[in-house]
């Protein structure tokens, strides 16, 4: 059944447009105007595409490395639909062999199922630097085997992202990984420049949350940052918390890179969208919400309460980009980044019913999932 939405205010992914109708049907945009018949409804508010988090841990009280199931997945999705995702990567971090198999498992039957929002699978990790580990366990982190290689491999799992640290994965594996559809993230790593160009060169396309885990930038030694941010083809995912990374060095990486090479990630934990007090445990180590920041009892950062209207809102008040900037950093660029540009990420004809209403605030006061409403403030 075709419906059109008349919003006060459309942002297509590149202009905005005052009460342009949006008309969808089965899921899929078919007219920028009002179609004979169907009755147009009126919406408050400015209608922007969906949000695309490329880094999903947790939401809604639930972690993926804790509950490897549809459910777990369906959780996670709803918790984020309340801050406008609409498309997301349920992330597994560095865990054994089996919870990897399991976790792609529930990943492959929510795809089959039709889960709204899933877009694939990231794995970060176990692949990584013992030295930039963050809270990733040690007792997990090893070179990669076949074992992990036929679970990347796989053909069922949507979009697959892999995090890797390439001083501890050779690039005759990178190829081969990137052979096989996967995109390859570089982070968690004390790689140096010179071992982080020489992975790009062999197909890696991203950086899992710029500066954050990853060898810093010198005058002498550019690291893994000093090559993210020179790399001209390279997207870069950015936490716009306020604790992750400093808003004077999140702003030197917007403005070095090229336009639609920095998009924004939560990399959320099971907080989202629960309570302000609420904690949790990873890893046997108990983590702590302190406002919207999360700590593990040994001090260091652990994942996100962010998400991604809180990431549009901090990227515009923190760093003041524009507000049609910060949504193309949420939404068109994490899609480009996936190679789903044609269906997600701004508003064309033929493409996917994904959108989100925002309040005169900036809150979503709705989300809309294939033309479906999910969400309701």
């Amino acid at each position: 059944m075709k419906q059109t939405l008349i919003a006060e205010q459309v942002f297509d992914g590149e202009n905005f447009h005052r009460e342009r109708p949006i008309t969808f049907e089965d899921g899929r945009i078919v007219a920028f105007d009002c179609v004979a018949g169907v009755r147009p409804q009126p919406v408050s508010g400015t209608l922007v595409p969906g949000f695309i988090d490329v880094q999903v841990n947790g939401g809604g009280g639930a972690l993926l490395n804790a509950d490897r199931s549809v459910k777990c997945i369906e959780t996670i999705g709803k918790a984020h639909a309340q801050f406008g995702t609409t498309g997301f990567l349920p992330t597994l971090i560095t865990d054994n062999i089996d919870v990897m198999q399991t976790a792609a498992d529930a990943v492959a039957k929510a795809i089959d199922v039709g889960t709204p929002g899933v877009l694939g699978v990231h794995f970060e990790g176990p692949h990584l630097s013992v030295p930039k580990k963050g809270v990733h366990p040690q007792s997990h982190i090893r070179r990669i085997s076949d074992a992990e290689l036929a679970i990347f491999c796989r053909k069922d799992l949507g979009t697959k992202v892999v995090t890797l640290a390439p001083e501890n994965v050779s690039v005759e594996v990178i190829k081969a990984l990137v052979a096989e559809d996967v995109r390859v993230c570089l982070g968690h790593s004390n790689a140096d420049y010179e071992t982080v160009v020489a992975a790009l060169e062999a197909g890696a396309t991203g950086f899992t949350h710029l500066f954050n885990a990853m060898s810093p930038m010198g005058s002498r030694d550019p690291g893994m940052v000093g090559a993210a941010i020179e790399s001209r083809d390279a997207w870069c995912g950015l936490i716009v918390d306020g604790h992750h990374v400093h808003a004077a060095s999140a702003k030197v990486a917007i403005y070095a890179k090229p336009r639609g090479k920095v998009m924004l990630v939560t990399d959320a934990m099971p907080p989202v969208g629960m309570a302000q007090d609420a904690s949790f445990e990873l890893f046997g180590t108990q983590v702590v919400r302190q406002g919207d920041r999360l700590n593990a009892v040994t001090g260091e950062l652990a994942g996100c309460v962010l998400d991604m209207i809180g990431a549009v809102n901090n990227s515009v008040n923190m760093l003041g980009l524009s507000l049609d900037e910060a949504l193309r950093m949420a939404a068109l660029y994490p899609a480009q980044f996936l190679g789903h540009e044609a269906t997600r990420g701004a508003f064309t004809l033929g493409c996917q019913a994904d959108m989100v209403l925002l309040d005169q605030h900036s809150r979503v006061a709705r989300t809309y999932i294939g033309g479906e409403l999910v969400y309701e403030a």
